[in-house]
This record gives structure tokens, C-alpha cells and sequence, in this order.
């Protein structure tokens, strides 16, 4: 499976095309504006939440609720295209109308300045407007169905805030990837500790009133995952390495780890490492899951832990020093429309890209031309592992 995503934030529409997919799996557009609608949420957001409804049109690929095998096209309207047709328009304008809403003043930690330069573009608009965040639309578009595939192969995906912050969310133990993905979707900051909820919501508001932002770290839990997804063999090839490429390739996503992640530096190997059990119902497990359902680049059959760090949000209300690249001289930073935080938005976009890379992974597993092919595939390498 392979895509591809195009479109402006301030443009007329967000574009996806996916090719790969099964033939003959169920899905509709409304599978997709469910994942879509809680992209949007979430507390902290700011005003485009309020100008713009999410919704997808499907416009190939699909016929009667079901794929045909053929690339999936999905569309994704900006509402609030009508107010910057001037400004984002195809057509060619004047000298004036071109100096319309014009970036020339770089904002730290964003893609403007080093794609100006890239690109030799003297308006930074033109970076801002595809390297903003509003591209994970389509990230959570093709993630709603890598999610859909995989329910259909019993795998569950569920994502929550560990940390916003500063301020940490315990995780009661025992709890499902089912129970997780429930508590926090009931939280409006998606934690499962509701202790924190508050004084979450309380540091964001303040962070607002500063004029700040906040990150934050996520997490995704993948349960029902075969063992055997990935490989050792070449180093391109280890399913860990491509989740944490695609965890990264997310706006303003840092670092990522897997497990116990980088508190294994702090810990000897007794306390790191699995211990492999067998039972006749189950076939091998682990006491533990410590390394986050990976070993040597495959699945192990435990659930996959993965998490991602989020940064603040470049554009700051207050916004920080800069230089204008006409002028060279020192200016504060331009400031575009922003959220005091994005994290508990972040948590489902990175659901969606770990999801995606979990159902390609099968898709290159199994054979997978139609969707039936591909259950029963899956059906009988579960069958083998359990008798292994």
C-alpha cells in the first residue's frame, strides 16, 4: 500500500491517493469522517476547529461500499477556502495583491525560513501553507482506513496522552487496548487518568493567556498484532525503524520510542528483556513487555507500545524574535492562526500513521488482492504460530 497527499491549509481542498488496498473490504466515507471528526477535538484547539467540519468524498476506488482494488481517492473541502481565494488563488496577480497576507518574517522552529531558501521563495507563504499541520487531515483520512483494515483482522488501535506539559498521566495496569481507547476518547485532553484532567485543562489555559504553547508526549497501543510482521534481515526491512519513521514524519514530532524506550539505559538487562512463556490456548508469550511488542525489528505477538514527543507549536501569540528577509533586520515573528496545544489531536494522527504502517506491513505479509484472500491468510498464520 502506498500513498500520496497534496493540498494548502488555506487552499481548496486536502487530496489522498491510495493505492494497494483489497478488493472487496468494506468501507465508507463515514468510517473516515468519524476519525476525522476526532482529529478536530480535543481541549486547547483554536478558531479554524469552528470554521472547518472535516468531511471526506471518496471519489474512486469505492463502489457499494466496497473497494474495488483500483487507487482510492479521497477529497476533504477547506470551508474556509472562500476567505482566501485572493490570497490563495491559481491565478496569476498583480505586484499589489500579491503582497496580500505576504510571510517575510520567519517564525523559529518552522519550516519557513530553511524552505524559503530550498525553494527560492521571497513570499514564506508558500512554505507555510503545505508545511503546516493541517496535511495530517489526510494522515488521519488514510489512517481511518489502515484501521478499518485492521479491525477486520481483529487488531485494535487505541492512543492516549501520557504527557502534557510537564504534567504526567499514570496508566492503571491490566487495562485493555479496548478499555484504553474508551477512557481516554471520554477525555477531552485523552488521558485514562482522570486525576489529571483538571489541572491539564488549567495549564492550558494559562499557557493561552501567556500567549505560549505546550507539547506533550502520546502514545498508540496495537493489540492482536501476529508475531512475525518485519524483519532482521536488512536493516530497511525492521518494522520499529518504519513506525518511528512515520511517527516522526508528523508536524512537530521530536522523538519516539518503543517499551521502556530510553529509561532501558537506566536499567540492567534482567529488568529489560521479556521472559518467553508457552501455553497450549495462547502458543509463546511474554511475562512482560518491556521492549513494546518488538524484538529484532519484528512483532512478538505482545501489544506494540509506541510513543511519540510532540514540540510546542511554533506559531506563539507572542511571538518570538525573527529577521525580516527583505529587510534583514529584527522583527518578531509573523503569527498565523494557532492552538495554545495540539496534543490530545496529535494522539489520533498518531494512531492513524502507526496504523498505517501496521496494515501495510500485512498487506506485504499476506497475499492481499481481494479482502477475503487476505482474512484467510491471516487466519492461517495464526493458526501456525499458536502450533509453532
Amino acid at each position: 500500500m502506498r500513498y500520496i497527499t497534496a493540498g494548502e491549509s488555506h487552499g481548496p481542498e486536502l487530496t489522498a491517493i491510495i493505492e494497494g488496498l483489497p478488493a472487496g473490504m468494506p468501507l465508507s466515507a463515514e468510517d473516515i469522517n468519524t476519525e476525522l471528526a476526532r482529529r478536530q477535538t480535543g481541549y486547547g484547539r483554536g478558531g479554524r476547529m469552528l470554521i472547518e467540519t472535516d468531511r471526506v468524498r471518496i471519489t474512486s476506488g469505492v463502489r457499494h461500499g466496497k473497494t474495488l482494488g483500483s487507487p482510492v481517492t479521497l477529497v476533504v473541502e477547506n470551508k474556509d477556502f472562500k476567505n482566501w481565494t485572493k490570497v490563495m488563488g491559481l491565478e496569476s496577480v498583480t505586484e499589489k495583491e500579491a503582497k496580500i497576507r505576504r510571510v517575510a518574517r520567519p517564525r523559529p522552529g518552522h519550516a519557513d525560513l530553511v524552505g524559503g531558501m530550498k525553494y527560492h521563495h521571497s513570499d514564506l507563504r508558500n512554505v507555510l501553507e503545505r508545511s503546516s499541520a493541517r496535511e495530517t487531515t489526510m494522515r488521519v483520512a488514510i489512517g481511518a482506513i489502515a484501521k478499518k483494515l485492521l479491525a477486520e483482522l481483529a487488531i485494535d488501535v487505541a492512543g492516549h496522552v501520557v504527557n502534557l506539559g510537564g504534567i504526567e498521566a499514570t496508566i492503571p495496569d491490566g487495562l485493555s487496548v479496548a478499555q484504553v481507547r474508551e477512557q481516554s476518547e471520554a477525555s477531552d485532553v485523552r488521558v485514562v487518568d482522570p486525576t489529571v484532567e483538571q489541572p491539564i485543562r488549567d495549564l492550558i489555559d494559562q499557557t493561552k493567556k501567556n500567549g505560549d504553547t505546550i507539547g506533550g508526549v502520546v502514545e498508540v497501543l496495537v493489540g492482536g498484532v501476529p508475531a512475525g510482521l518485519g524483519s532482521y534481515v536488512q536493516w530497511d526491512k525492521k518494522l520499529d525503524a518504519k513506525i518511528a519513521q512515520a511517527v516522526v514524519s508528523i508536524n512537530a514530532f521530536k522523538g519516539v520510542e518503543f517499551g521502556v524506550g530510553f529509561e532501558a539505559a537506566n536499567l540492567p538487562g534482567s529488568k529489560v528483556m521479556d521472559e518467553i512463556l508457552w501455553e497450549e490456548q495462547k502458543g509463546y508469550t511474554r511475562r512482560t513487555n518491556h521492549l513494546g511488542g518488538f524484538e529484532g525489528g519484528m512483532t512478538n505477538g505482545e501489544v506494540l507500545i509506541v510513543r511519540g514527543v510532540m514540540k510546542p507549536i511554533p506559531t506563539l501569540y507572542k511571538p518570538l524574535q525573527s529577521v525580516d528577509i527583505d529587510t534583514k533586520e529584527p522583527y518578531k515573528a509573523s503569527v498565523e492562526r494557532s492552538d495554545s496545544t495540539a496534543v490530545p489531536a496529535a494522539s489520533v494522527v498518531c494512531e492513524s500513521v502507526v496504523a498505517t504502517v501496521v496494515a501495510n506491513e500485512l498487506l506485504e505479509k499476506f497475499p492481499s488482492d481481494s479482502f477475503e484472500e487476505l482474512k484467510e491468510a491471516v487466519l492461517a498464520y495464526r493458526t501456525y504460530l499458536k502450533n509453532f
